[in-house]
């Protein structure tokens, strides 16, 4: 997230900005997170806004205009200064790690972030804005991953995934981070006892299986580097985490203070130490 000040893009925020009344009260929350507090007004979601909200705006505007069916609406900025989202009907939250464990749930995750790398493909960010890790790219050979592209963050009906929702940890970088991000809970790169205690598996996966099935379902012809690749990626969020809290920036402040990151470093311990289940 960029360092420092606030807002310093906040005109590209009001620009074409739609604002909505202050006498909606028929909030229903959706998450009552002290930093992050998420509530539905009819058919919208309102949201805090972030120096990186811009970018973010950009970006649903883009998959909007090429026809990407699962993103949310931008509706722009209410009175009282949160975004504007329309609202994706569905099942979302702890309700996604059970659609991941049998196959056919598993290979529609997969397809799905495939298909939205490739509606994002050619997307990029105008001048003077940024992401949450400061970047304003993508690059040569980057694409805009999501950056939280867990079961969590997918919303299902029958069966089908159809939404992707909290896009403010999008940012530029290779589609491997997607997917190393995503097989981490898709595989998934957890011990026999959480699987089955919390991610709703009747008994241990396989996770060799899960692993291929997956790759194969997003389009890739091998599975080699993928192991190393979610390793990398536990490992990198461990920084993130920490750099974001030596900015001042919540919930990381707080994951920080509640001893999150030894939690981090702990799964990144076992993936090493267990690789072999998955190779």
């Amino acid at each position: 997230m960029p360092p420092g000040n606030c807002f310093p893009q906040s005109s590209h925020i009001h620009r074409a900005t739609r604002f909505w009344p202050t006498y909606v009260t028929d909030e229903r929350v959706l998450q009552d997170d002290p930093d992050r507090r998420v509530v539905r007004v009819g058919d919208t979601v309102r949201r805090p806004v972030h120096p990186w909200t811009p970018a973010v705006h950009q970006l649903l505007r883009h998959l909007e205009g090429v026809g990407f069916p699962y993103s949310p609406r931008v509706r722009g900025i209410d009175a009282e200064g949160r975004e504007v989202l329309t609202y994706l009907e569905g099942e979302s939250g702890p309700q996604g790690w059970a659609k991941l464990v049998d196959d056919t749930g598993l290979v529609s995750f997969a397809r799905f972030l495939r298909e939205y790398h490739d509606a994002v493909a050619g997307f990029r960010l105008p001048e003077g804005l940024s992401w949450c890790t400061g970047e304003s790219g993508p690059g040569e050979g980057e694409v805009v991953c999501h950056g939280d592209f867990g079961p969590w963050n997918i919303v299902w009906a029958q069966g089908d995934p159809v939404g992707i929702l909290d896009w403010d940890y999008a940012r530029p970088a290779d589609r491997l981070h997607d997917i190393a991000y995503a097989l981490e809970y898709a595989a998934p790169f957890r011990d026999d006892a959480e699987c089955l205690r919390w991610l709703r598996y009747p008994e241990p996966p396989d996770r060799r299986h899960c692993l291929e099935l997956f790759a194969g379902a997003y389009g890739l012809t091998s599975t080699d580097g993928l192991v190393n690749a979610v390793i990398d990626v536990q490992k990198a969020a461990i920084e993130q985490v920490r750099t974001l809290a030596s900015r001042g920036l919540q919930p990381q402040v707080r994951w920080v203070a509640d001893g999150y990151l030894d939690d981090l470093a702990q799964r990144a311990d076992w993936s090493r130490a267990n690789r072999h289940l998955f190779e």
